[in-house]
């Protein structure tokens, strides 16, 4: 299948940006704001605590196991039809989970919301992408788009906890539902039609490995690190996703119309951002859960309080967001993204401390500010490097593998970050669970903070300030 583009530019540029912006909030969103919900969840739909787990489990799984499938969807299929189809998506699962009352229904939809955000997401920055010029123009709209992600993530929480507390869990999945259908309105009115979608030759074999392997390596990673690693699904799933991987890599060396071609890594700042983004969801992605788990289980915060204490992340964040933007034009995507992941690494050393089982949320705070202002650094760069010099017609695929970098990883960091944090827990209560707990997610969070200085290697690989963003070129489709 191919597609022929249309040459209409987009329409309302600022407008058509907000709505963008307001897809991949959506996305982040739907991926946190669950958190402060589950006690409630837990309890009114009858969930166990070795099956709660998968409220959060079955949207990471089929997320991230189709992202690459919807991404190269986007490049075929058009972007726009990909954009309303997932917010079409998003709306139909979020009334199916406000409404579930047994605990298969709420996974369902979970699991429908997931294959949403993985049709949504490359859509939405691949027009991001393809409409907007390389350079300081792109740069302005990804700083858009990446506080509407990056401020999500813990924007969530507050979200998800002042719901909750006022009208009820149910408000976490209805939220969604007048936001979808504004999306799908807004679609049709600001964003460039899509040409029309002609038969040709799709990689199916490539497909079925491809999403098979990348699906079954997120639901061993997440459900071994909560059924334990010896189980025998999770072996089998384990052996069965290397075996579809090593295919599926194949089959993309070999082919005549890859998935996914390795031609694409030939580019230095795609390969270079992916790694960086792989790493960031392996360490980054887990500071709300553990900041979560921090202010609910050790300070005993309820969900409204720890929503409104996400508020600062939320700022830090922001404010990070807007500081990176003027990083790339001072100095290039690599000296920014080194930038964000030194200041993130300093974030973990001021976090860590903090958490202690007597302490505070002012004990936490300066670590949180300075942890939230590095991944705003780092969130919105790393996005730009994948991003550059990728052909107008790929911008999906590419969106597809760099977003499927991210959600391996943070599947992958969260189990190993938690297991980190979960030794000596076993058999305590009360204060001493409280302080064994604070030791665990401090051990944790100086872990991902020094993971995360491998980043470093990674970013040193892109091109430097000169060819990123002196000589950027733009790109030769911009109607999409």
């Amino acid at each position: 299948m191919s597609i022929t583009r249309s040459p209409d530019r987009i329409r309302r540029p600022g407008w058509s940006l907000a709505l963008l912006a307001l897809g991949h909030l959506i996305i982040s969103l739907d991926f946190t704001i669950i958190y402060v919900a589950l006690p409630d969840i837990a309890s009114d739909v009858g969930f166990t605590a070795h099956t709660l787990q998968w409220v959060v489990t079955a949207y990471a799984v089929l997320y991230g196991g189709f992202l690459l499938f919807g991404g190269r969807l986007s490049d075929l299929a058009g972007r726009r039809r990909m954009f309303v189809l997932g917010m079409a998506l998003y709306g139909v699962a979020s009334v199916l989970g406000g409404l579930a009352t047994a605990p298969g229904v709420l996974l369902a939809a979970r699991a429908v919301q997931g294959l949403a955000g993985a049709v949504l997401f490359p859509a939405v920055l691949a027009l991001v992408n393809t409409a907007f010029a390389e350079g300081r123009e792109r740069n302005r709209a990804l700083t858009v788009w990446a506080m509407a992600g990056a401020g999500g993530l813990t924007a969530g929480a507050l979200a998800g906890g002042v719901l909750t507390q006022a009208l009820g869990w149910q408000a976490v999945f209805y939220v969604n539902v007048p936001l979808t259908a504004v999306g799908v309105a807004a679609a049709f009115a600001l964003l460039p039609p899509d040409g029309r979608a002609t038969r040709g030759s799709v990689d199916v074999p490539g497909t079925l490995t491809g999403t098979a392997g990348i699906t079954l390596l997120i639901f061993a990673v997440a459900h071994g690190s909560e059924a334990g690693w010896a189980r025998a699904e999770v072996v089998a799933a384990a052996v069965l996703a290397v075996v579809l991987v090593a295919v599926f890599l194949r089959l993309q060396a070999r082919g005549r119309t890859p998935l996914m071609p390795l031609r694409l890594f030939r580019n230095r700042a795609l390969s270079g951002a992916v790694v960086v983004i792989l790493l960031f969801g392996l360490t980054m992605q887990a500071v709300p859960y553990f900041l979560t788990l921090y202010l609910q289980d050790v300070l005993g915060f309820n969900a409204l309080e720890t929503g409104l204490a996400f508020l600062a992340p939320t700022l830090s964040i922001t404010a990070g967001n807007f500081l990176s933007e003027r990083l790339v034009h001072r100095l290039g995507t690599r000296g920014t993204l080194i930038a964000g992941i030194l200041v993130n690494a300093v974030g973990a050393v001021l976090l860590a401390p903090g958490m202690q089982g007597d302490g505070s949320l002012l004990t936490v705070l300066p670590g949180v500010v300075v942890i939230g202002l590095g991944m705003g650094i780092t969130y919105e760069a790393m996005w730009i490097a994948a991003g550059t010099g990728v052909p107008a017609d790929e911008q999906g695929l590419a969106s597809g593998v760099a977003s499927t970098a991210l959600q391996v990883g943070t599947a992958a960091g969260l189990a190993v970050l938690v297991a980190v944090a979960n030794q000596g827990i076993g058999g305590l209560a009360g204060q001493a669970l409280r302080d064994a707990s604070a030791q665990g997610m401090r051990a944790a969070v100086l872990v991902l903070g020094a993971v995360m200085l491998a980043g470093v290697l990674a970013a040193l690989r892109l091109p430097g300030q000169r060819a990123r963003t002196a000589a950027a070129v733009p790109c030769a489709d911009q109607g999409n």
